[in-house]
């Protein structure tokens, strides 16, 4: 049967029609970047602390990225309105009692805010070393790479500052040739190696959770250096954190009336979601949710507008959850179960500091006041594990309520032991 004449002018008009195409996109091609109208990159400096920089060739991302200075809208346990903690939790000041939380502890700002922000609190002061820097500038990388971190850390907060002039940026998280994610943080690089891990194996999937974790964790400063030091080496949940403090015998400070050594827990979102949570062995990582995809016209791109993915829940919860309402009403849920536990592990904290400060007589069973004294530090351990944490428990609902759970368990086990220890209570 032959074909109908309609059928081959049909044929050769798409066949010409695909050639012209084929030509002419071939022809844009081979022309210079000014005559196909598409702007040349420019060349960014490798560790080019200035983001604006970056921002002539990724206008989207930078442009979000400012959108941080001003994002300060407050969740319900959070979100980066800079509100008092010491106001809204009167117990904060007896908790951190002693050290410089019980003067000032304000929710954090967005990432432009940083460098004004760590210089502009009550808890800086002329022994405060430039550790305290660590996270909070982009200038950082370029420090690292030309000081060596030792030298970084044991610099003087005001001296290092003179060299210290832009907030969080694009340095702090990608390669300046390639925009791949990137581990500069070198505590992070020594904690990771101290695992057996080499970051530069990871898939980019991976990398969206890791470069979260420059700054996203806690830490303390080691030595009279004050070298910045992630106490991961026995691994990253709280209790193999607890081990190794206990191993190197670190104290943040000494509780006063109770002469207990005490830690105070930084933020670690990194270890609480990569407790096994629910979301990271779904293959979640942190960008997905705090920095999920947009839209620009045809341009997609993750936005660099970084914060609680409840103040715009549709793109950050809607990639995944059909029914975006359900979800964020599951997470009220969530937060307000971990909010009433943990106000439960405070009162449980004030009971056994009360108990140890009234059994301070040299008439004490001291045998059973150093118990006290050791389980009163282990449960405020935990119980700042999951405070200091920013999700109320969201990144990792099971863990965060197994940990207040112990850290209750132990502040009555101290309460008890510290009344047995001036015989008001009987009992061995």
């Amino acid at each position: 049967m032959k074909r109908p004449l309609s059928s081959w002018i049909l044929v050769a008009i798409i066949v010409i029609l695909s050639a012209a195409l084929i030509g002419t996109l071939l022809f844009v091609k081979n022309q210079p970047a000014q005559v196909r109208g598409v702007p040349a990159l420019v060349v960014i400096a490798a560790l080019e602390p200035d983001s604006s920089q970056w921002g002539l060739n990724f206008p989207n991302e930078y442009s979000t990225f400012l959108l941080t200075e001003k994002n300060n809208v407050r969740t319900a346990y959070g979100g980066s309105e800079p509100f008092p903690h010491l106001e809204d939790d009167p117990h904060l000041k007896i908790l951190f009692a002693g050290m410089a939380f019980s003067k000032e502890y304000n929710e954090d700002r967005g990432h432009v805010n940083s460098l004004y922000d760590v210089r502009n609190t009550d808890r800086v002061n002329e022994k405060t070393p430039g550790t305290c820097y660590s996270c909070k500038s982009s200038d950082n990388p370029r420090l690292w790479g030309e000081m060596g971190m030792a030298e970084y850390d044991k610099t003087p907060f005001a001296d290092l500052g003179q060299q210290i002039n832009n907030p969080i940026g694009c340095a702090n998280c990608h390669d300046a040739n390639t925009m791949r994610l990137v581990v500069t943080n070198p505590a992070l690089e020594e904690a990771l190696a101290a695992q057996g891990k080499d970051w530069k194996t990871f898939t980019r999937q991976e990398m969206r959770t890791v470069v979260c974790a420059n700054c996203h964790v806690e830490y303390y400063f080691a030595g009279d250096g004050k070298y910045l030091t992630f106490p991961w080496t026995k691994g990253t949940t709280v209790d193999q954190i607890d081990a190794y403090y206990d191993e190197v015998g670190f104290k943040d400070w000494e509780y006063p009336d109770t002469a207990t050594p005490m830690i105070k827990m930084q933020h670690p979102e990194y270890e609480m979601y990569t407790a096994d949570s629910t979301h990271y062995l779904a293959g979640v990582a942190c960008a997905d949710c705090h920095m999920p995809y947009t839209r620009d016209g045809a341009a997609k791109f993750s936005t660099h507008d970084v914060k609680s993915p409840l103040v715009n829940p549709a793109p950050a919860c809607g990639a995944c959850h059909t029914d975006v309402n359900y979800a964020t009403s599951r997470v009220t849920v969530i937060q307000q179960a971990v909010a009433d536990t943990m106000s439960a592990t405070e009162d449980a904290l004030v009971d056994a500091i009360e108990a140890i400060k009234a059994a301070a007589d040299p008439k004490a069973d001291q045998a059973l006041l150093a118990e006290a004294r050791t389980l009163h530090r282990k449960a405020q351990l935990r119980w700042d594990f999951v405070a200091a944490e920013n999700s109320m428990g969201f990144h990792n609902p099971e863990e965060a309520l197994r940990i207040l759970a112990a850290a209750t368990d132990m502040a009555r086990q101290a309460q008890v032991k510290a009344l047995k220890a001036v015989g008001q209570v009987a009992g061995n």
